[in-house]
């Protein structure tokens, strides 16, 4: 017996109220189906979202079964950024995925559509897909086009950082704002919303060849009807999320993750899903993982092409093709069929027919390498540890210049991300500093992303390969240059970083994944020395009070984990 029809006969009323918006007898006794998306007018990666609702609910309708569409709208980390509204959204993951368990539970649906693009819609409807675990399929909203010059949003920072030290003109500035966001879709680089779009499909959760289609194109419009036929089919033969996102299917996603050099955040989002199964996926699955994988994906940011170009290329399943030695085959997909024939089945001329032919005028070589001549023989992400981040933080070491690989940097020290940024730009930071933010994690302002003192410090190249920024907050999936982040304890609950002070000297060693205080005030001391004074420091440390007291910031930043946990509120 189908769940919304147990939970039907259990509620008296429900029959009236679906007949007073329109729901006939025959109505209620089809499979339910909820067609949960984050359209709104809030960015471009969910203004155009409604087009794939109606068109995945018409095809609901023609099969014979009965949708009913449900909205939880995102943020724009975009606009978010640059001032406090960035506090805002990694907490909006946990808010959109409670309110969509409210939306499936309440009521009770037998499979769902979950509509969605970008940094935090996406991994918020994945972890609530796996907290529901009914029959369910992700339909990523696509990928938006380039503007002129292949201009992408993500050289908007470094474009801005230029304006502030007078290297372009008002009049460029300007004209790359208006051109950077031509189309709806997510933005187009490989950042955290085409990420954890590749993420679904790599998870098993979306129609292979779905991630990253281009938003301008209709072919959107067929992937929202077949995700409509695949699901049913998945309702009819009683697979859920959980028969799909086992540890191996999440461990394919770290591998694919490694590939594609995707964004860090992914190491927030994909453990947070994990948990909602009863899974366990730490930081250091992804160091492991991420050692033996080869980076293949040249795209922006760490490469040359805009994110649309994986399409060209043949999308996600052209990348796990050239996996295939790696990657379990034999996971579960929302297919009813496994990866690996997926994988054997996956043409994508008969795909994406048409569409696919439009800019077959380049290699796709230049985007997805041979596993033979990879762009690095290793994937992006390594996790240190030491006393400076004894739980561990992250660093996309493939952003770093061979030269910083062991270094050893003297200390700058702030509480505050707004002022670091000033240091930057006013040139107050020098070549062989490492510019510390603390307070900016889960628990000290809900860690916000620390994108312009990124894009500042990678886009001036004195500092490009001499200085680091390392933090408890985060970083945007654009980041690029050397940046350290996640760093876990965080400064709001004591961690070292805490008790670090200008002069000291920190050592970064990618090869022996460590990150040290080695120095106090300018001199080299032992292990022994530099703990007994961090000791001294943590007595006389003033416990700082909440930023937040009330709202969600107040919640989230109470009972957040830690950001190498996954940043997630724990039960």
């Amino acid at each position: 017996m189908l769940n919304s029809q147990k939970v039907r006969a259990m509620a008296p009323e429900m029959d009236s109220l679906r007949m007073g918006m329109g729901w006939s007898k025959k109505d209620l006794e089809k499979i339910q189906i909820i067609v949960e998306s984050t359209y709104g007018k809030s960015h471009p990666g969910s203004a155009h979202l409604n087009i794939l609702v109606k068109e995945a609910m018409e095809e609901l309708y023609e099969i014979g079964v009965k949708p009913a569409d449900y909205y939880a709208t995102d943020i724009c980390d975009g606009q978010a950024q640059g001032h406090d509204g960035m506090n805002y959204s990694l907490v909006s993951r946990e808010i959109i995925a409670d309110l969509i368990e409210i939306h499936v539970n309440a009521t009770s649906f037998d499979g769902g559509l979950f509509i969605t693009s970008c940094d935090k819609g996406m991994p918020a409807n994945l972890v609530a897909m796996a907290r529901v675990n009914i029959p369910a399929i992700a339909i990523p909203g696509g990928v938006m086009a380039s503007g002129p010059d292949l201009l992408t949003l993500n050289q908007i920072g470094t474009y801005s950082a230029m304006l502030k030290r007078g290297e372009i003109t008002e009049e460029q500035y300007g004209f790359y704002k208006e051109n950077a966001c031509p189309s709806c879709g997510a933005c187009s680089f490989m950042g955290t919303a085409a990420t954890m779009q590749v993420m679904s499909e790599a998870l098993g959760l979306a129609l292979p060849g779905a991630a990253l289609l281009p938003a301008n194109s209709d072919i959107l419009k067929l992937y929202a009807k077949a995700s409509a036929k695949a699901l049913v089919s998945l309702v009819n033969k009683g697979i859920k999320v959980s028969d799909i996102v086992t540890k191996e299917a999440l461990e394919n996603a770290i591998i694919v993750h490694a590939a594609i050099g995707g964004s860090t955040n992914a190491m927030l989002h994909i453990p947070a899903i994990a948990k909602e199964l009863g899974i366990e996926i730490t930081a250091e699955d992804f160091d492991r993982i991420h050692r033996n994988i080869p980076f293949l994906l040249n795209l922006r940011p760490s490469g040359a092409w805009p994110a649309e170009y994986l399409f060209y290329s043949g999308g996600v399943p052209a990348v796990m093709k050239k996996l295939k030695s790696y990657l379990n085959l034999e996971v579960m997909t929302v297919t009813g069929k496994t990866l690996g024939e997926n994988l054997e089945e996956f043409n994508p001329e008969e795909a994406y027919g048409d569409y696919y032919k439009i800019k077959q005028g380049f290699d796709p070589k230049q985007v997805i390498f041979d596993i033979e001549n990879p762009i690095s023989k290793s994937g992006a992400v390594s996790v240190l540890k030491g006393n400076l981040a004894p739980e561990g933080c992250v660093i996309k070491h493939s952003a770093l210049p061979k030269s910083m690989w062991d270094i050893t940097l003297k200390a700058r020290v702030f509480d505050r991300e707004e002022d670091a940024f000033e240091a930057v730009i006013t040139r107050d930071i020098k070549p062989g500093d490492a510019v510390i933010i603390r307070y900016e994690g889960p628990r000290g302002s809900g860690m916000p992303e620390m994108f312009y003192t990124t894009e500042a410090v990678a886009s001036d190249e004195s500092l490009n390969s001499t200085v680091a920024l390392i933090t408890d907050g985060r970083f945007s999936g654009a980041t690029r240059g050397p940046a350290i982040g996640h760093v876990s304890p965080e400064g709001a609950s004591g961690g070292p970083i805490a008790l670090v002070e200008d002069g000291d000297l920190i050592n970064i060693n990618i090869d022996h994944r460590s990150i040290n205080i080695v120095g106090i005030k300018g001199e080299e001391k032992t292990p022994q020395e530099v703990l007994t004074c961090l000791e001294s420091r943590r007595q006389k440390l003033v416990p700082r009070a909440p930023r937040f007291k009330g709202g969600v910031l107040g919640m989230y930043t109470k009972l957040a984990n830690s950001a190498i946990k996954g940043g997630y509120i724990e039960d």
